[in-house]
């Protein structure tokens, strides 16, 4: 199958029929149509251009090497230039700090909303009492849970301790507390019947991956195959949570699905590729594991994550330790996995209840 050379290729970023794509360049030939077609099924034609071109997506653009748009650029003209000026600052500092994308894209969605409720305040004149109104606001009004106000507090603590070098006054105002709540999780017999309703053999391997290894959803398809040692029988989780990398082992029941992946679809630098080239998405996966719920008659409110929680209550449950479990699920405290010891503990469901023995 022939290779793409992407030294012979140039891309621009424009609009066709107002909608936003990558045009392409190259010298014409059919050998170049042919590789292009090959390495991207989207590829299309636009006669009235007289040029091919890729739908603007970002997976495509990672995979060009072109850089993203910015984040809340749809916003941007919302904000007063000096609020503007603050936005850009702040993307600048999280880049500069090599944050990843995710915690990147989260940290300026919190702050672009509150410059759009500022309209033409300055945001770096705000104090600690009218940033206190604001999160009372955001709990009170916008009913926003524990999780997404951490979030919003961690935003603003960036933006105010790191881009402005203020003191750490947000240590006087108080975070919502988490609820203590146990890890959803399947029984096996469920996991049985959820891997039964799935029929594709990309989205059967996803779901695999995140049960009989542990991982999160975003390590799944964060998976190359050069991380992939069949010899050695392990798998290199590269660039983990916390930027940390760390091998899990590759059992031997999912060997076989995985060739027959492979010889079926044919990827060519992530384990599973999306239908326009580069890794897959976590939504889709997530997707995928939904309907699978739905189609299995499972009436849990559980995510995908319910997969990596089930995988460490079953290794528990089987005996297995503790810390062999924290290395392989990749977490630096072992606090985090103790959790799960009120789900298996079998000393506290041998204890029966009184009544059982009248």
């Amino acid at each position: 199958m022939p290779q793409m050379e992407m030294s012979n290729y140039s891309f621009t970023i424009g609009e066709h029929k107002s909608k936003n794509v990558i045009w392409i360049s190259f010298p014409f030939n059919q050998k170049h149509i042919d590789e292009l077609k090959i390495r991207f099924s989207s590829a299309k034609w636009s006669r009235a251009e007289n040029k091919w071109y890729l739908p603007d997506l970002p997976v495509i653009r990672t995979e060009l090497k072109i850089q993203q748009k910015p984040i809340g650029d749809k916003l941007e003209k919302q904000f007063t230039a000096e609020n503007l000026l603050a936005f850009n600052q702040m993307s600048n500092q999280l880049a500069l700090k090599a944050y990843s994308a995710n915690t990147q894209r989260i940290y300026l969605a919190e702050f672009a909303h509150l410059l759009v409720l500022l309209n033409n305040y300055p945001v770096h004149e705000l104090t600690t009492q009218r940033i206190q109104d604001y999160l009372l606001y955001c709990v009170q009004k916008l009913q926003m849970k524990e999780r997404k106000m951490n979030g919003k507090i961690n935003a603003l603590k960036f933006y105010f301790e790191q881009v402005l070098f203020k003191p750490k006054v947000f240590y006087h105002i108080p975070r919502p507390k988490k609820p203590s709540t146990l890890p959803k999780m399947l029984s096996k017999n469920e996991i049985v019947r959820l891997f039964q309703q799935v029929s594709n053999p990309k989205h059967l391997l996803a779901l695999k991956f995140c049960y009989v290894m542990g991982l999160r959803v975003s390590e799944v398809v964060g998976v190359k195959l050069e991380h992939i040692d069949r010899s050695s029988g392990v798998v290199l989780i590269a660039t983990a949570k916390g930027k940390k990398d760390r091998y899990v082992n590759l059992p031997e029941s999912i060997v076989q699905d995985l060739i027959s992946y492979y010889n079926t679809y044919k990827p060519k630098i992530w384990l599973f590729e999306g239908q326009y080239g580069g890794q897959y998405s976590i939504g889709s996966v997530q997707n995928v594991f939904k309907r699978a719920l739905n189609k299995a008659g499972i009436n849990k409110k559980v995510g995908i994550h319910g997969l990596r929680h089930s995988y460490a209550t079953h290794l528990l449950e089987a005996g297995a330790d503790i810390r062999f479990i924290q290395e392989l699920l990749g977490h630096s405290s072992i606090k985090t996995k103790k959790i799960y010891t009120h789900v298996t503990d079998n000393s506290k469901r041998a204890i029966k209840s009184p009544p059982d023995n009248l």
